[in-house]
């Protein structure tokens, strides 16, 4: 991307995961990039300000926090969905909301403190919107994980990213709690900022480094770091494929598609028939459509006739993307 210099795409290559637990991470970070600290600082306001990053800062696992996460999905006819993009994007458990090319055209993740606040949410949706929502709620989970690489020129490609192991994880304490809503929507751009945060929160830095340690460990964090946008950066296919595999064959076939290169998230979730026969969902994202399709391809050759049906809905418009707010 011609909108970058050398310093930012070398951040957003590094720094996706394993920014510094320690009182001035951004120093030992610049000396790493070659650069100084206010010049880092500088850049990643700009990564943030233009929208080439999401956001910068943890990256929380709700459900590891003893939250509820889930996928759901309206049919909105084309004459309201303006308006209730709007009804949908207000609330503030909604993180992100895509335009897909189906009838259920409207998918959304929502994040709250447990499934009694989801299925408020959902009602309240259900009565502002006037709409049945379908939920989607994880059932088994098969891969998650990919990191974005630019070259030198800023073409954006994707790279696999294993998972790791996980300590036990615990319910989450007042101290978790405040660690969320102060960090969620990212880390302050200066030259302390577990200092600031953890005056924020009324602790001292070092229980705040410790804690965002343990967190770590758990999973509860996924990672600290870059959240690049990826359809700024050039990676603007996006297809949900889906897949209709026998109940007794979905553990078998969701393993097999959660090991190839072309998936990034792959997950089992329930079926809704007749509207929604497919309980296998694989993320696929290219720079284009047709990339995208030719991924799909390769997959659908893989899995054969395990699958009696499958479906690719491609995302069409993001109509809201934020860091979760999960009130904690």
């Amino acid at each position: 991307m011609s909108g970058l210099d050398p310093l930012q795409r070398a951040f957003i290559n590094r720094f996706q995961g394993g920014f510094p637990l320690v009182e001035r991470p951004f120093h030992g970070v610049a000396a790493e990039l070659g650069t100084n600290e206010t010049t880092l600082i500088q850049s990643i306001r700009r990564l943030c300000d233009e929208g080439w990053l999401s956001r910068f800062g943890p990256l929380f696992d709700a459900e590891r926090l003893g939250g509820c996460f889930t996928l759901a999905a309206l049919a909105v006819p084309e004459v309201d969905f303006a308006r209730v993009a709007e009804q949908v994007n207000a609330l503030e458990e909604v993180a992100h909301n895509y335009r897909r090319e189906h009838p259920l055209n409207m998918w959304f993740v929502l994040a709250t403190e447990g499934t009694a606040a989801r299925d408020d949410a959902i009602r309240t949706i259900e009565r502002e919107t006037g709409l049945p929502v379908h939920d989607f709620p994880k059932l088994e989970s098969f891969h998650l994980g990919f990191n974005l690489h630019l070259d030198a020129e800023g073409a954006v490609g994707i790279r696999r990213v294993e998972p790791r192991p996980f300590a036990p994880a615990r319910p989450p304490d007042r101290l978790d709690r405040a660690i969320v809503a102060s960090t969620q929507a990212g880390l302050p751009l200066v030259p302390e900022p577990y200092a600031a945060i953890a005056e924020e929160i009324g602790t001292d830095q070092q229980t705040l480094l410790a804690r965002l340690a343990e967190l770590l460990a758990s999973g509860a964090v996924r990672r600290i770091g870059a959240v690049p946008n990826h359809y700024k950066l050039g990676l603007r296919g996006n297809g949900m494929t889906v897949w209709d595999v026998p109940d007794d064959r979905v553990e078998q076939v969701g393993r097999r598609l959660g090991a190839r290169e072309e998936v990034t998230h792959c997950y089992r979730r329930p079926r809704h028939p007749p509207l929604w026969p497919y309980n296998l969902f694989a993320m696929v994202h290219g720079r284009g459509r047709e990339e995208v399709e030719a991924r799909v391809a390769r997959l659908v050759d893989e899995i054969g006739a395990e699958s009696r049906a499958h479906a690719t809905l491609f995302s069409t418009a993001v109509l809201k993307k934020t860091g979760l707010r999960w009130a904690g």
